[in-house]
């Protein structure tokens, strides 16, 4: 059902504002759908005297955070302005044009005329020009969150400040799955690990150009963190399911509920209102402000065209991730990453904070240390979470019908290798028993959607239908996923050595998705030290500057496994935020 309309009040007066109807003052309410990124999205639209009073959002399954920021701030604009011809969420762009289609076709669906009206404007005087608080974090990801949230625990105030109009940053859009040596789900599925195991891997994963006191603080600090998501930010795990993601000798990565990182950030959200942490949005930090001594004692920062400062009285925390989607810094550092590559990161990930921090002599480290993901679209770069079966199993197969890697290798390692193949593309293909395990298409309906609308990925019967779909030699295909199935057996992959073990693909139904690297992470930023503060080009401490996340450059030398970026922001970010509360 795409269009329903109902009239449920009646006045007396008759003037035709509203087309097909009688009188003027009728209270008509209608109903639209549009399709969003994770499913449809309906609503009922409530007009009276040709204006939109309310709006209601009947189904969506869109993530729960990029979509309140829609349906509160788009919804309201839209019946402010009585028209449907007002800007989205940047970030959240294909909700934001769900939205407006879905109160269009219930517009159309009312045979309602709207009455133009101003354009609405925001009372701008009401926003101060000064805040002070004792600690004032850049950047609502799960860094500056973590921050936030220590910072309130130690009796300080603190404030978040975001430059776009959503929270969560790539923390919110990742799959957030966090590497724990000793975890509680370790324990429950009597899986060894170490934290000596995993510093090794680490370290072994950055080509040991990581600093080796930064990464055994964020091992050392992993349980710790990971317990207080749980217990007190109450953000689910799965507790009978782990990641291994490629370069590590174990399963040790925790899953959060749904497979995404809105899990982790509503919960955030959730737990700073309790707290009273409060969160700008809209605000762009534009410049670190220092006394006569060199100090750090506020930030600058810009709403909506007009300055506000932020004073500190104790510091500030640097949270605002990496620069993967600032095309000219990418190839200022890496000229090879360009217009060629996507990136996976969200729009706002252009290294900002680095920049600031460079102006009054902070050191930048490791800046060329970039990398690609694997496992991307072609069409809009993002992550293809769905196919994060290759955790469980799932096979990588190029154009000739051959297995070129092993699929549990670093990022950069596979990226290269794929890129080194005809067309420098990949097939990701799994089978009913790997999903069983995964679950990646149950927690990914709406990538499912929109890879099979875009010719992407297919669901089929048998092999040959596999290769059919997609060109592939059916001979090579099938000889590829025999020998396959043959490993599976043996324990062995003679080819590839796979370090998790393969699994039996004999049987279908399958899966399989074509995909690309894109730009992911940003290795390099800021230099720090174990207490998170920023040092400036001579090694020295720059007084109240700290800095936690993607913004730093330290930890992962010239390659980040897969997993360590939560890790990375939940320790280091609740470090930033204790020192900065001192």
């Amino acid at each position: 059902m795409h269009y329903k309309k109902s009239i449920i009040g009646i006045a007396a007066t008759a003037t035709a504002i509203i087309v097909g109807c009688q009188v003027t003052h009728q209270i008509v309410k209608s109903q639209g759908t549009a399709q969003g990124k994770h499913g449809e999205v309906q609503v009922e639209t409530t007009f009276k005297d040709g204006h939109i009073v309310a709006i209601d959002v009947l189904k969506q399954k869109e993530n729960k955070v990029l979509a309140g920021a829609v349906f509160k701030d788009v919804k309201q604009a839209i019946i402010d302005n009585n028209s449907i011809e007002v800007d989205g969420i940047a970030g959240a762009t294909v909700t934001s044009k769900a939205l407006k289609e879905a109160v269009g076709k219930s517009v159309e669906a009312a045979g309602v005329t709207l009455v133009a009206v101003a354009s609405a404007k925001k009372n701008e005087a009401l926003t101060p020009a000064e805040y002070t608080y004792d600690v004032v974090i850049i950047g609502s990801g799960g860094a500056g969150f973590s921050a936030g949230l220590e910072a309130m625990a130690a009796g300080r105030s603190a404030v978040i400040i975001e430059k776009m109009p959503i929270i969560g940053g790539n923390s919110l859009i990742s799959g957030a799955e966090m590497n724990v040596a000793g975890s509680w789900v370790q324990k429950n599925m009597g899986v060894t690990d170490s934290k000596e195991l995993f510093i090794s891997d680490t370290l072994k994963g950055g080509d040991f150009k990581g600093d080796p006191e930064m990464v055994k603080t964020m091992v050392d600090n992993a349980v710790d963190a990971a317990e207080w998501l749980r217990d007190y930010v109450k953000v689910e795990f799965y507790p009978d399911q782990l990641f291994q993601f490629g370069g590590h000798s174990v399963k040790r990565a925790l899953i959060p509920k749904g497979h995404t990182g809105a899990e982790v950030i509503s919960k955030f959200s959730i737990k700073a209102e309790e707290v009273g942490l409060p969160i700008h949005t809209n605000t762009k930090a534009e410049k670190l402000i220092q006394d006569q001594t060199g100090r750090i004692v506020g930030v600058e920062a810009t709403h909506n065209g007009k300055t506000v400062t932020y004073y500190a009285k104790r510091g500030v925390v640097i949270a605002t991730g990496g620069f993967s989607s600032n095309m000219e810094m990418r190839k200022k550092y890496n000229p090879e990453l360009d217009e060629r590559y996507g990136s996976t990161g969200h729009s706002g990930g252009t290294g900002d904070g680095i920049v600031m921090a460079e102006k009054i002599h902070a050191a930048a480290k490791n800046m060329g240390y970039i990398q690609s993901y694997p496992i991307c679209s072609p069409t809009s770069g993002a992550i293809a979470l769905i196919a994060d079966s290759r955790f469980f199993g799932a096979v990588l197969i190029n154009q000739k019908g051959e297995r070129f890697v092993e699929e549990l290798e670093r990022r950069d390692v596979i990226s290269q290798a794929i890129l080194a193949q005809p067309g420098r593309y990949t097939y990701v293909l799994w089978n009913q028993a790997i999903e069983d395990v995964a679950h990646t298409v149950e927690m990914h309906q709406g990538e499912l959607k929109e890879f099979t609308k875009d010719g992407l990925m297919y669901k089929v019967d048998t092999l040959e239908e596999a290769a059919k779909v997609f060109n592939i030699p059916e001979d090579k295909l099938l000889s590829t996923i025999k020998d396959v199935n043959r490993y599976a057996a043996t324990g062995k992959d003679e080819a590839f050595n796979h370090r998790s073990g393969l699994v039996d693909l004999s049987k279908g139904p399958y899966w399989i998705l074509k995909a690309t690297p894109s730009v992911h992470h940003t290795m390099g930023g800021l230099a720090v030290d174990i207490r998170t503060r920023v040092l400036d080009e001579q090694g020295k401490v720059i007084p109240g500057l700290f800095a936690a996340g993607e913004v730093t450059g330290l930890t992962h030398g010239t390659n980040r496994l897969g997993g360590n970026a939560y890790t990375d922001i939940i320790v280091f970010g609740r470090i930033a935020g204790q020192e900065a509360a001192k």
